[in-house]
């Protein structure tokens, strides 16, 4: 799930940002809240919310592709039967390390949505400052990312008996 979300960072964050900046540099937000548009309502939420809704839905590809593939070689270069290498897999690893994951990405989602947007309003008027905040919008989501799978390892490890 980190390597899904450090993904989204890097493309869906860098291009909220951007999209916000360049909004944000043509005075486009301005002219919503002199429409009587909120910006937030308007251009924030649906971002969030699309983040939210569409990183656990990559999470479980990223979680399923993986294993297939794996299935794949496990079958092609071991010569171990499907049957075999599921109840390899199944004595390896357990649901709770998948439901673990999927729990963690909205989470996830919102923090990179929050800060890709927050940097986008950010940008001052040059081409110069929206480089600056995409960028600081990538480096800051990427590195919440990996802290917030630091609290929920912690989390988990102190719950599980």
């Amino acid at each position: 799930m980190l390597i899904v979300a450090i993904m989204v960072a890097g493309r869906s964050g860098s291009a909220y940002t951007a999209e916000l900046g360049s909004m944000k540099m043509r005075e486009e937000i301005d002219a919503l809240a002199t429409m009587g548009l909120d910006p937030v309502d308007v251009l924030i939420l649906p971002r969030v919310a699309a983040l939210v809704i569409a990183l656990p839905i990559l999470g479980f590809i990223g979680s399923i592709a993986p294993l297939y593939g794996g299935g794949l070689v496990a079958q092609f270069y071991g010569d171990m039967g499907p049957a075999i290498y599921i109840a390899r897999l199944h004595e390896a690893i357990s649901v709770t390390h998948f439901e673990v994951g999927i729990l963690k990405a909205p989470f996830m989602a919102l923090v990179i949505g929050i800060v890709a947007c927050s940097e986008g309003l950010r940008v001052k008027g040059s081409a110069e400052s929206l480089g600056r905040q995409t960028t600081t919008s990538v480096v800051k989501s990427i590195f919440l990312v990996i802290v917030l799978d630091g609290l929920f390892a912690i989390f988990f490890a102190s719950i599980e008996m």
